[in-house]
């Protein structure tokens, strides 16, 4: 069951998950001497205000994906970013914890999704799905603004929208979480668990957050944790929680003091509440179909568009290099997704060891004072700070960040940190 000179693959979405499925097939088919037609079916505008064009996310890019895309032959516009975050700052019980880019050479950026919130003023923000949605174009791949209402299963699946039954060779779902995926019931398929987030936009005053993220936590009651995020002149709330409340940005905003920071037209210029997946899907593959980013496997709560990139890279790859059968992509892709459902794993302990720390003054005061102290260290020495950046960033593995918390340096700057902590009381 391979992909030959003159087959079919229809994307179904095209948000990055679908645009980088889409730039990786055909750049691997052109390696191996092999044309393709490639279709995306996408209905949404990206250039458009508001949660119309927008695919619901803080849109952060982390230094592995901006390197990720230069080496698919990609440079990220200026144009099209929002701000370049240096330094983290967390707000722990009436302390500021500043986390400071650890290695200026990895850039961190904000972007939107969309073409900013509903309720802005021109001139509007680019967007980066609709850049990249268009680079794919460039490649080669077509795009039909239409909406999958079913794919079918058969020797070939067919995609049907409004007015087309469309036969593959190969069908990839990129729909993300936020929408139904419209595989029949017979493919086997079953979506990520998800997590409700609260979204908003507000108009920042010049200068307030100055390339900085800040990340509150505890409040409103259910939220793990809140960032306030720079995009030019807006900010971007993004709070993750469970069950959180109706209203929960503007308790957010109230409870740690926020809104007398804003002036007053600036609440609420785009609100939504999407989903974020927080563990892999169930029957992601199968004869000629395979599932790409969020729908699939992604990273918990952090680089989803990285995660998106590697998924995508991985299918296109085993698509055209190893075949499209159900046991091909068991050889080829399904590794790559298991390898981040593992990460997770990690990702799951260090954030559940660091709500521990939180509860804690005594082991908060003594990270913070650990951080501190290794504040005039090299970067490649400040163990504290380079996880918590890679925590809150995604800009590492999480099995990276949770080995370096174990090394002897990160193990004695905590105890040092501990004595310090233990002297002042």
């Amino acid at each position: 069951m391979r992909l030959a000179p003159g087959s079919r693959v229809l994307i179904v979405g095209g948000g990055p998950a679908g645009s980088f499925t889409a730039l990786h097939l055909l750049h691997y088919a052109r390696q191996a001497g092999l044309d393709l037609e490639v279709i995306l079916l996408e209905p949404r505008d990206f250039g458009q205000p508001g949660p119309g064009g927008c695919n619901k996310c803080a849109g952060i890019l982390s230094s592995t994906l901006i390197r990720d895309l230069e080496g698919l032959g990609l440079q990220l516009p200026q144009e099209l970013v929002q701000s370049e975050l240096e330094a983290y700052i967390l707000h722990l019980g009436g302390v500021q914890l500043t986390l400071k880019r650890p290695d200026p050479s990895r850039r961190i950026v904000s972007i939107y999704r969309g073409s900013g919130p509903r309720a802005g003023a021109p001139p509007y923000p680019r967007s980066f799905d609709a850049w990249l949605l268009d680079e794919a174009q460039a490649a080669g791949a077509v795009v039909r603004r239409e909406r999958a209402r079913a794919i079918q299963r058969g020797e070939r699946p067919t995609v049907l929208t409004a007015r087309d039954a469309l036969q593959a060779d190969l069908v990839v779902l990129a729909t993300g979480v936020n929408s139904r995926a419209p595989l029949e019931p017979r493919w086997g398929y079953r979506p990520p668990r998800r997590e409700v987030m609260a979204q908003d936009e507000v108009l920042l005053p010049a200068g307030l957050l100055d390339r900085q993220v800040r990340v509150f936590f505890d409040l409103p009651p259910g939220l793990v944790f809140g960032g306030l995020i720079p995009k030019g002149p807006y900010a971007n709330i993004s709070l993750l929680g469970r069950g959180l409340p109706p209203g929960a940005v503007a308790e957010f905003l109230e409870v740690h003091g926020l809104q007398r920071l804003l002036p007053e037209q600036a609440f609420s210029l785009c609100g939504c509440t999407p989903h974020v997946a927080v563990s892999s899907a169930v029957g992601y593959y199968g004869e000629r179909m395979v599932v790409v980013g969020d729908a699939a496997v992604t990273r918990l709560y952090k680089d989803g568009i990285g995660a998106a990139f590697t998924t995508a890279r991985a299918a296109a790859r085993t698509a055209v290099e190893v075949g499209v059968s159900r046991r091909d992509f068991a050889e080829g892709y399904r590794p790559v997704c298991r390898r981040i459902a593992q990460d997770n794993l990690y990702g799951r302990l260090l954030f559940r060891l660091w709500t521990l720390t939180r509860r804690s003054p005594f082991l908060l005061d003594s990270w913070r004072r650990a951080i501190t102290n290794e504040a005039s260290l090299p970067a490649a020495s400040r163990v504290h700070t380079r996880t918590l950046w890679g925590m809150f960033t995604g800009d590492d593995t999480y099995r990276q960040m949770f080995r370096l918390s174990l090394t002897r340096r990160a193990l004695r700057g905590l105890l040092w940190g501990a004595i310090q902590a233990w002297r002042a009381r």
